[in-house]
């Protein structure tokens, strides 16, 4: 399969950190690139080019190159960025997550929710992550929308998806329980999460964040692999 996809980096067996699937054994892959600048971003090395060179970072790979630096360590594999929806229309986008199936991992799709996936995306994933983003994040450059896609709720009712909203108070949980009913989405299918990347910061926000969460009736995640790793990368 022809093509070329923006790589970044895939690792290893590790712990899926948060969401619905937290603490599940997993593998990650990284693709580059994102249509939203979040300031508080955890891997802004896949697009802030102010910030990190991507040319170090990024690496232009075919579907057979990606799926041998891959690892299929795991009966989970996490697809995720950037935004690895950008992807989509590559015919060498589907022809990775193909081979993923076809070496008998199940898919996880981790995505912004600005854009929804093509029918031949829904296909090949499993479950999608869908993480629309806070005031919080900060401004975008001005061409960005974060506005989540209103075409998820055709994904949501067809095939798995959950909400998975950073946060940092109860304003923002209040704004993700509206947000989630203006889409129709269902409730146990609703996560929330506290904003932070050191274990201290997360231990002030995680009470005020899972006694909220269950007083309006969602789910709260917290971010273990944070706990466990801090910010290192490949875990």
């Amino acid at each position: 399969m022809s093509g070329q996809l923006p790589f970044v980096e895939a690792f290893g067996p590790t712990l899926q950190g948060e969401g619905p699937a937290a603490g599940r054994l997993s593998d990650f892959l990284r693709f580059g690139g994102c249509n939203l600048s979040c300031s508080w971003c955890d891997s802004a090395y896949t697009w802030n080019a102010e910030e990190f060179n991507l040319r170090e970072q990024i690496t232009l790979m075919d579907p057979a190159q990606v799926l041998e630096a891959a690892p299929a360590t795991s009966p989970l594999m996490i697809v995720t960025g950037g935004e690895p929806l950008l992807n989509q229309t590559k015919p060498a986008f589907t022809a990775v997550l193909a081979g993923i199936r076809e070496r008998g991992q199940s898919i996880h799709m981790e995505t912004n929710g600005t854009l929804v996936p093509t029918p031949e995306v829904q296909e090949l994933v499993d479950l999608f992550i869908v993480s629309p983003k806070m005031p919080h994040a900060g401004l975008h450059k001005r061409s960005q929308d974060p506005s989540l896609n209103p075409g998820w709720r055709g994904v949501h009712l067809e095939g798995e998806a959950h909400l998975k909203v950073v946060v940092k108070t109860r304003e923002d949980i209040e704004a993700t329980v509206e947000l989630a009913k203006r889409h129709h989405w269902p409730a146990d299918r609703v996560w929330v999460m506290p904003e932070g990347v050191t274990a201290e910061v997360l231990a002030t926000r995680w009470p005020m964040v899972a006694n909220t969460a269950a007083e309006l009736g969602i789910n709260a995640s917290h971010r273990l692999h944070v706990l466990a790793w801090a910010d290192a990368r490949g875990h």
